[in-house]
């Protein structure tokens, strides 16, 4: 079970600095990213960059993982931190790949910090179950608070094959 709200540093840029257009992926990049809007169009975009990106860099055995993680941290934010920030219409979404790890992020303009409750999310109930599905498939996941506003959730997966 990976530690809720592990602090790892992450160089986190600020919410309003313009990012590379998505379609710029390489299979030798080191990381990717893009910018969703806050509505199910995004989302599918989320889910299809994922798949897009993780395929690019030969990782499909974490494909279904990495995507179900970038979801969930994506409507989290969707959900959550962009109705708190009206005149924002987008989050951002990055993906590091590291020797051994990949490293997913989800940014977005609010401070709130994500909420995982120990036992909330059980059970046959509708809300509440996406930071304990990302802190299942994840080895660690935490946030961090950009400057001057916002934060970064982010989640670390092994690279490796699983055994």
């Amino acid at each position: 079970m990976a530690p809720a709200f592990a602090h790892t540093p992450l160089p986190a840029a600020p919410y309003g600095e313009p990012l590379p257009a998505p379609e710029t992926v390489r299979a030798v990049s080191a990381s990717a990213a893009l910018r969703i809007g806050c509505d199910r169009e995004g989302l599918a975009r989320a889910r299809s960059f994922t798949r897009d990106t993780l395929g690019a860099w030969s990782l499909g055995h974490r494909c279904d993982d990495a995507t179900l993680v970038m979801a969930e941290l994506a409507v989290n934010a969707v959900t959550h931190a962009a109705p708190r920030c009206p005149g924002v219409p987008d989050v951002r979404l990055g993906f590091r790949l590291e020797p051994a790890h990949l490293l997913l992020t989800v940014s977005d303009p609010d401070d709130h910090p994500p909420v995982h409750a120990p036992g909330a999310g059980s059970g046959l109930e509708e809300h509440g179950r996406g930071l304990h599905i990302v802190d299942a498939l994840s080895e660690a996941w935490g946030w961090t608070p950009t400057d001057p506003a916002g934060k970064t959730v982010w989640a670390r997966l092994s690279t490796h094959p699983p055994t």
